[in-house]
């Protein structure tokens, strides 16, 4: 109960500036679609998913609504994508960095309970912007990679597609020590 009263808000402001930061980058290439659609904001109800928000909630993982884009609205589709698909992992690395520079520069002592919604938050924003560059459907990083394959890659990917949630599950189940090895190296790293 503890571990939620501390996580849930934490993990609603992660996941605002997460989407928040690909509707701004839409937005600042030249695709007006997250503004119209009311995204730009930093409003948590704008991004919450009613089923990935309980979801989180019961079962510890969770979503947001997709923030929607058009690539056909930037200079460049595929590079406009890619810099959108980033924006979110992104931002969480740059907020988990900027709370660890607090973190330091407080005069916190270890275990109080701010140590430790710090500690959380800095946690919480690494997992996002790792578990968010797995290049899965329909997370971040199959965006990111989608710009790096040919065409006929691409085909075979888009393919693939359609098992995006039974790869996502069975990483979650059985590459999980691995994303907890990267997330704690990165908070290793901040602390």
């Amino acid at each position: 109960m503890e571990f939620l009263l501390i996580s849930l808000p934490i993990i609603l402001i992660t996941i605002t500036v997460h989407e928040c930061a690909h509707a701004k980058v839409a937005d600042l290439l030249g695709d007006p679609t997250p503004r119209l659609a009311g995204r730009l904001t930093l409003n948590p109800l704008s991004h919450l998913d009613p089923i990935g928000f309980l979801a989180l909630v019961f079962v510890r993982i969770g979503w947001a609504k997709p923030v929607p884009i058009n690539p056909y609205n930037f200079a460049d589709p595929k590079k406009g994508s890619l810099l959108v698909s980033l924006a979110g992992p992104f931002s969480n690395f740059f907020l988990a960095f900027i709370i660890a520079r607090l973190y330091h520069l407080l005069p916190l002592a270890y275990g109080d309970i701010w140590s430790m919604i710090i500690q959380y938050s800095i946690w919480i924003n690494l997992s996002l912007g790792v578990f968010n560059l797995i290049p899965v459907p329909p997370l971040d990083g199959s965006h990111v990679l989608e710009y790096f394959l040919s065409y006929d890659q691409l085909q075979g990917y888009y393919r693939l597609q359609q098992y995006g949630f039974v790869l996502l599950l069975a990483i979650i189940m059985f590459g999980s020590p691995i994303l907890l090895a990267v997330i704690e190296f990165l908070y290793k790293l901040l602390m």
